[in-house]
Parts: structure tokens; C-alpha cells; sequence
């Protein structure tokens, strides 16, 4: 570990790196059937998204699958915890490898390449395992977490190996010259765009915004684009999937290329969504934009919570 480590890592990590990765996986179980019951709110998101994304689901498959997200995402966090106290080679021994040689072949082959993955399974490790098992530095895209002492600690664990972290301010720049000197590219693309900043694409169906940075930085450095998630296997063993390179469209139309390869993405990210739905992160509102609907009830506490912060801000200029 680096001389940087978290006092909070270095108090914890005697205990946890006792405990058997199966006990904190029930632990992590028990957490999310716990939170299923008690977080009404992101419950009933996640319902709606189940119901929106398999319209032929009956009730009772809806709630068992809404109930099994919720452990996925306990189990997701105890792990995480967990991997704040391993070293280099234990988070190696933690996850299985298929597919390893696509990624590997792509570096080898352009010095640098682009993987594209979703919120699945643990999202976390992905990255982390990537930097230790190929020995090769990532640069990925992350929002800072609202809670400050959560924040530093995410981001310790995210480049704890060498991993670069970039904001999402000026954060095509900053991919651009990672690709150029040789270093990937890691990114999410399973959340809900700004329309200024989306193309519009199909998911589950449905139309969606999707972010076309990776299709992007494809074009501009010629890359490649490697699907690659980390889910949970049926014997609670972390495996890490990679596909092989996506062929991409080079018409020379920009904007038709942007729209097809971003869509190519999108459905290979659907894909592994539907083969490990129980492991997706459904709390998001990812139709927001096209089906407001199906969220009338955060919309209506978004609208109060700025009612209430203009009241605030006019009494203070009263004052």
C-alpha cells in the first residue's frame, strides 16, 4: 500500500482482511434486503425502470428482481470495502479473467485503447483490476460523491495503482492527450446524458441521450473500443468480461458515425445489462428525459427543493 493510505483503511484493514469474502457477501445480502425495505423511494425507481424496461415481467418477477438489485448493491458495497484493504496482488486473486487477450492485444496493438462499461455487477473493481492485472494506467471519468469523507476515499481506491481520475470539466481534453501518450481510457456510458451533450439512441427500446465521448475519442486517436464489465458469477466469484474490439464506422460524416458506433455501444452495454440485470444499477433515472413520467414523483421534489432554495436566497436579499 502507498504512504498515503487513508487512516480510516489503516484502522480497518487488520479487521477486514480476516474476515471470509463469503460472511461480508451475506453481509452485504442482509444490507440491501434491508435497504429494500426501508427506501421506499428508490424502490419504486426501481421498479418502474423494471417495468419499463420488460413490459411482459409479472408483478411478483418484478419485485423479487427489484429485491435482488438492492443485495447486489449491499453486496457491492462490502466489497468495495473490502478492496480498500487489499494489496496488488490480492485484488488480482479476487476476480476470474475471460476475454483478458482482447484488451491485452488491443494495448499491445495501439499502445492505448477504450473500454466502455455500465454500472454492473461491482463497477468499482473494473477499473482497479484492469491497472493490476495488465499492469497498464487508465484514465477514467468520475462525478465526486456528494458525502466529502466517502469522496477521498473512492478516489484513493480508484487510483491507488496508478489509475488517473479526471472530472468531467474539460475531461474530452484531458482523454484525448491520455490516449496520445499511450495511456486507455475507461468509461461508463450507462447514465443518462445532457441532452446538449447526448445523441439520441435506443436502450431496452427505448429512447434514450447517451454520451457519445467514446465514439468520439475513437475517431479522433483510431482505437479501439473493448466492452468489458465485472459481474457476480452464481458462485459469488467476481469475473471480469471482456469482448473483443467493436467494429466501428468510419464514413467520414461525423455525425452519422458519432450516432452509429454510439449505438453499437450502448447495445453491447443492453447485452450484458440483460444477461446480469439483477446486477444493474436500476436506481438511476434513466429515461428521465424522454419519459418524465415514469418519475413524476422526483420531479415534483426537484421543483419544491428549488422552490425552497429561491425562498431561502429572497429572504437572505430581503435581509
Amino acid at each position: 500500500m502507498t504512504n498515503d493510505t487513508p487512516s480510516i483503511v489503516k484502522t480497518i484493514r487488520p479487521v477486514i482482511r480476516r474476515l471470509p469474502l463469503a460472511w461480508l457477501q451475506r453481509v452485504g445480502r442482509l444490507l440491501g434486503r434491508t435497504a429494500f425495505w426501508i427506501d421506499r423511494r428508490h424502490r419504486r425507481i426501481v421498479r418502474r425502470n423494471l417495468r419499463f424496461a420488460y413490459p411482459d415481467w409479472a408483478r411478483a418477477q418484478v419485485r423479487d428482481h427489484s429485491r435482488l438489485v438492492f443485495e447486489n448493491i449491499g453486496v457491492t458495497f462490502c466489497e468495495i470495502i473490502r478492496m480498500l484493504c487489499l494489496s496488488r496482488r490480492e485484488m488480482i486473486s479476487m476476480v476470474e479473467m475471460s476475454g483478458g487477450h482482447h484488451l491485452a492485444n488491443a494495448i499491445q496493438t495501439h499502445r492505448a485503447a477504450i473500454f466502455v462499461s455500465a454500472h454492473l455487477g461491482n463497477w468499482e473493481m473494473l477499473p482497479v483490476f484492469a491497472n493490476c492485472y495488465f499492469d497498464h494506467q487508465f484514465v477514467f471519468v468520475a462525478r465526486p460523491l456528494q458525502l466529502k469523507g466517502a469522496d477521498t476515499l473512492i478516489r484513493w481506491l480508484r487510483t491507488r495503482f496508478g489509475n488517473i481520475l479526471v472530472d468531467k470539466d474539460k475531461a474530452m481534453a484531458k482523454m484525448n492527450r491520455a490516449l496520445k501518450d499511450g495511456n486507455s481510457v475507461g468509461l461508463l456510458i450507462d447514465q443518462e446524458a445532457r441532452r446538449s451533450q447526448g445523441i439520441e439512441v435506443d436502450f431496452f427500446g427505448k429512447t434514450i441521450h447517451a454520451t457519445p465521448a467514446a465514439a468520439m475519442l475513437a475517431l479522433r486517436n483510431r482505437c479501439p473500443v473493448v466492452p468489458a464489465v465485472c459481474v457476480r458469477t452464481q458462485t459469488g466469484r467476481l469475473q471480469v468480461v471482456v469482448s473483443p474490439p467493436m467494429t466501428l464506422r468510419r464514413s467520414g460524416d461525423l455525425r452519422a458515425d458519432l450516432v452509429h458506433n454510439t449505438q453499437l455501444m450502448i447495445r453491447a452495454v443492453e447485452q450484458a445489462i440483460r444477461r446480469h440485470s439483477d446486477q444493474w444499477l436500476w436506481v438511476h433515472k434513466r429515461w428521465k428525459r424522454h419519459y418524465p413520467h415514469l418519475y413524476r414523483e422526483e420531479l415534483l421534489r426537484r421543483q419544491q427543493r428549488r422552490l425552497k432554495k429561491r425562498a431561502r436566497k429572497n429572504r437572505v436579499g430581503a435581509n
